[in-house]
């Protein structure tokens, strides 16, 4: 793969987890591997800083044998040809194996549904998957089954022409539908943790539509123009409306907080999915419904 840079300044490793689709970690690994050149020059360093005119050249490896146990899992899936995977995720499922959670992941799924037919281009830390939602996040998530699939798929979601639809269950009552645009980045202290404006900031886009109002709470639409981590949960709780549920970002003096904070995650639940198929170029959109735990959560609200 090979890139042309047109802005100077910016740091290797995020130039390519931004252009390749790949993690910042995966692309690290990568670099000290000998894998990237710059104008035909081999360099190890992932923070080099790169120079508008550049020419960056990444290569794959091909992938390596992966000790994740295939796993049986009561996984819906919603879509299945020979180049992708749409399934609807139930909350609680990690995405990917890491420590503390080697198995009962969605990779574990994907690994017994699909066999070998899965994309490499992520190594042995995450096979086939394109995209992630947190672990208590429900709903639609996109996997690739082949690296031609994965590629195409990765530059959809950097040129922003993935939809993603959310609905979500937020404090506090929100009257009009609006915009949250504020740049996201790494908490300095909390290093799990996301917050607006922090370590190295990147543009984020969040679009909120007003389904109904409640006595202590708002349903919503929301849909993503950019995919930061935890961007929903972050730009709400900036806003002062944090998503029922979530104990990491909401205000924990917040009746709502004290109300729900047992409902065992955040209430989000990732709905629609558009894409553009990577082989025919047909648009394709997939829906699912509202899960259990939201609908009932819906049905114990106080209406306005």
């Amino acid at each position: 793969m090979i890139y042309n840079v047109t802005e100077t300044g910016e740091r290797i490793d995020r130039f390519l987890s931004d252009n390749a689709g790949l993690t910042r970690t995966a692309v690290a690994k990568l670099i000290e591997a000998g894998n990237c050149k710059i104008n035909g020059v081999v360099k190890t360093a992932k923070n080099h800083k790169l120079k508008a005119g550049d020419e960056v050249s990444l290569t794959i490896p091909e992938a390596v044998e992966i000790g994740i146990i295939p796993e049986e899992m009561p996984i819906e899936i919603i879509y299945e040809d020979d180049d992708l995977l749409v399934v609807n995720k139930p909350r609680g499922i990690v995405v990917h194996p890491a420590h503390g959670n080697e198995s009962g992941t969605l990779v574990n799924f994907l690994m017994y549904h699909c066999g070998d037919s899965l994309s490499g281009i992520n190594g042995e830390i995450r096979p086939g998957i394109v995209h992630r939602i947190d672990k208590n996040t429900s709903g639609l998530l996109l996997a690739a089954k082949n690296d031609f699939s994965h590629t195409r798929l990765a530059e959809q979601l950097k040129a922003r022409e993935v939809i993603r639809g959310y609905q979500a269950v937020v404090s506090g009552f929100i009257r009009e539908s609006g915009t949250v645009n504020v740049p996201i980045g790494r908490h300095k202290i909390k290093r799990k943790e996301m917050t607006v404006n922090g370590l190295n900031p990147r543009e984020a886009i969040t679009r909120y539509e007003v389904v109904k109002n409640y006595e202590n709470a708002s349903h919503l639409r929301i849909c993503l123009e950019t995919g930061r981590t935890h961007q929903i949960r972050v730009h709400m709780a900036y806003i002062g409306h944090p998503v029922l549920g979530d104990d990491v970002y909401c205000n924990g003096k917040s009746k709502a907080f004290v109300r729900y904070k047992r409902l065992g995650g955040q209430c989000l639940h990732a709905c629609k999915l558009g894409l553009i198929h990577p082989r025919t170029g047909e648009y394709m959109e997939f829906e699912c419904g509202l899960p259990e735990y939201f609908t009932k959560l819906l049905g114990q609200l106080r209406e306005t």
